[in-house]
């Protein structure tokens, strides 16, 4: 479980906060998302449940952020990355080795992974990101996509209670895109792995989410399901919130034909609310 307890977080030099009192919970096995218009503190929030915050930024933190009973302040990051594998927007950054299969390597040895469990976790974080063929590619011939697959392998092996992915798509073409999607929903089900990502495309993360927290302005502004945060298109709009076409396909039904319509979270779901407000 992860609990937040009037976090509040402002960057050294900054002139206002970029979190401010939030309070939260995320229960083990969560599929959440995080969305919110640039600026809403969405990236401040995932630093602060992998514990970079408040350990390696500069600023003024207040609150408590406790992760699987960890309080995150008190903890080492060594003992939090055992716990909450993180991939962030500049994946780069987080890449230190030079050839596809040291980087996964490196993680598997230095967790203490039992030798004979570190071929069979190696393998199967490769295939499930499907860059297999790349094992022994040089990371810097890789494309921006391919290296984030890389940096996504990498948390995979290492199997942690909590992943928390910040724009994880943001390089991908729309078919890897989903198939990264696909394995994040699929760990959840199959192996209770809490999964919480920050994303911008929000149509593609509302088919796999369960509950979407909005941020504006370093504050929740919504948190619920995906279908009663979407319910509000007007509200979400408002705070600068770019809504899927579906669910504004379906409010815009419900408003012109004064009839109540589902909040569809994907085109089948819009396609077939039409076919029965025809019929």
């Amino acid at each position: 479980m992860i609990e937040l307890q009037a976090l509040t977080f402002r960057y050294a030099g900054a002139d206002r906060d970029a979190l401010h009192d939030i309070t939260l919970t995320i229960p083990d096995g969560a599929f959440l998302g995080i969305i919110g218009p640039a600026g809403a503190g969405k990236s401040t929030l995932a630093h602060c449940l992998s514990g970079v915050i408040p350990h390696a930024v500069r600023g003024d933190f207040y609150g408590a952020v406790r992760v699987d009973g960890l309080d995150t302040a008190d903890s080492r990051l060594t003992d939090l990355s055992c716990i909450v594998g993180t991939v962030f927007q500049d994946v780069d950054s987080q890449i230190i080795s030079s050839v596809v299969e040291d980087e996964l390597l490196y993680g598997l040895e230095n967790f203490g992974v039992p030798r004979e469990e570190i071929e069979e976790r190696l393998t199967f974080a490769l295939e499930q990101t499907g860059i297999a063929p790349l094992r022994h590619r040089a990371i810097a011939s890789l494309s921006g996509g391919q290296r984030q697959k890389v940096a996504i392998a990498s948390l995979i092996a290492l199997r942690p209670k909590i992943l928390v992915l910040d724009e994880p798509t943001g390089e991908l073409d729309p078919s890897s895109s989903r198939q990264i999607f696909s394995l994040l929903r699929r760990l959840n089900r199959e192996t209770g792995m809490t999964v919480i990502v920050v994303e911008q495309k929000i149509m593609l993360l509302c088919e796999f989410a369960e509950r979407l927290i909005v941020l504006s302005d370093g504050r929740i502004e919504r948190d619920g399901t995906v279908r009663e945060v979407l319910g509000d298109i007007a509200g979400l709009e408002a705070i600068g919130v770019n809504c899927p076409r579906s669910a504004r396909f379906s409010s815009l039904l419900s408003e012109k034909t004064g009839r109540p319509v589902p909040v569809c979270v994907n085109a089948d779901e819009a396609v077939e609310a039409a076919r029965r407000l025809i019929g």
